[in-house]
């Protein structure tokens, strides 16, 4: 009994590790389109993993939990991108009074 417990505690995870593909076997599986195009994002998304666990560290650092912190900073981002968005807007709309202006006033020099 004791023999066969341990052979399926140390047997199941040897068969799992032995099984298991690794990343470079699950790649060369890959057609090479989506080898290509794994390639050229890889960057990207490293990237981004790279941003994302520099967030939670800078989080981790304060005295509130993560998710408070994550919350505070996509409030803080959503009212950047509103003011941002306001002033495209106005931007646009004192172009097109210009643009109004410069057509009024060539229509009255004609």
């Amino acid at each position: 009994m004791l023999v066969g417990g341990a052979v399926l505690c140390i047997g199941g995870p040897a068969l799992i590790i032995y099984v298991t593909p690794t990343e470079e076997e699950l790649f060369k599986r890959y057609n090479p389109e989506l080898q290509k195009r794994s390639l050229e994002n890889r960057q990207a998304k490293q990237d981004d993993f790279d941003k994302f666990v520099g967030k939670l560290k800078e989080y981790s650092k304060a005295d509130k939990p993560i998710w408070q912190m994550a919350a505070a900073d996509e409030a803080k981002a959503r009212a950047k991108a509103a003011e941002d968005e306001r002033q495209r807007a106005a931007e646009l709309k004192k172009r097109r009074e210009e643009i109004k202006r410069h057509s009024m006033e060539d229509l009255l020099n004609k």
